[in-house]
């Protein structure tokens, strides 16, 4: 028996999902999550086959969710499903390990053989996207690992500190101290290997991380 997780903060789409996926693979046993916390919660108590991970759902906010469950769980295979279907978000989505990038518009019957593929250990992508998709510089590649060593709550402040906001703001924003928001600061700075706010802007433009959503 193969268990999916489904992880995707619409729910109808996610009923979407499972009733093709049902149709066409009735052995699959399906869970679900709506946002990130959920998500890496299931997979730490739960056997996971495969992951089909939303990128854009709380706590998510475009790359960080899978780098950071990539970082969590490098031996789950984790597919892609998105609205976007940017190749070059794509390219980079496969580069950071990826097994697959399944369109919301897919078919049923290509999101089955999407599912297909990856368990068998294949790169899944859609035909009319599979010839645009190109590999990525080994640099982005360190700068994604070095992303995925972030906390959620250290990402979230990389995202505004992006967008220009000072510590007191995104203290403000968050809902913590400033003290707090300045730790953060220190070590989103050690882990990323910079030592100020423009080289952290920089990066998280680079990566096209998104404000979080609240």
């Amino acid at each position: 028996m193969i268990t999916l997780l489904i992880a995707d903060d619409h729910p109808l789409y996610r009923d979407a999902l499972r009733g093709a996926l049902s149709l066409s693979l009735p052995a699959l046993t399906l869970k679900e999550a709506g946002d990130l916390p959920t998500t890496v919660d299931i997979l730490n108590n739960e056997d996971i086959d495969l992951l089909l991970l939303d990128l854009h759902m709380p706590g998510s906010n475009d790359l960080f969710g899978l780098l950071h469950i990539r970082k969590l769980f490098p031996d789950l295979p984790v597919a892609v499903v998105s609205g976007t279907e940017d190749t070059t978000l794509i390219s980079k989505i496969i580069s950071v390990g990826a097994l697959g990038f399944i369109p919301k518009t897919a078919s049923a019957q290509d999101i089955a053989n999407a599912v297909e593929a990856i368990l068998d250990g294949d790169v899944w992508l859609p035909d009319n996207l599979s010839d645009n998709v190109d590999e990525v510089d080994e640099a982005f590649s360190e700068l994604a690992d070095k992303v995925a060593s972030l906390t959620p709550s250290q990402y979230k402040v990389l995202c505004y500190m992006r967008d220009g906001l000072l510590n007191k703001q995104i203290g403000f924003n968050l809902d913590i101290a400033e003290a707090t928001v300045k730790a953060h600061v220190t070590a989103i700075f050690k882990k990323l290997g910079i030592n100020n706010r423009t080289q952290a802007v920089l990066i998280a433009s680079q990566l096209e991380l998104e404000p979080p959503t609240h």
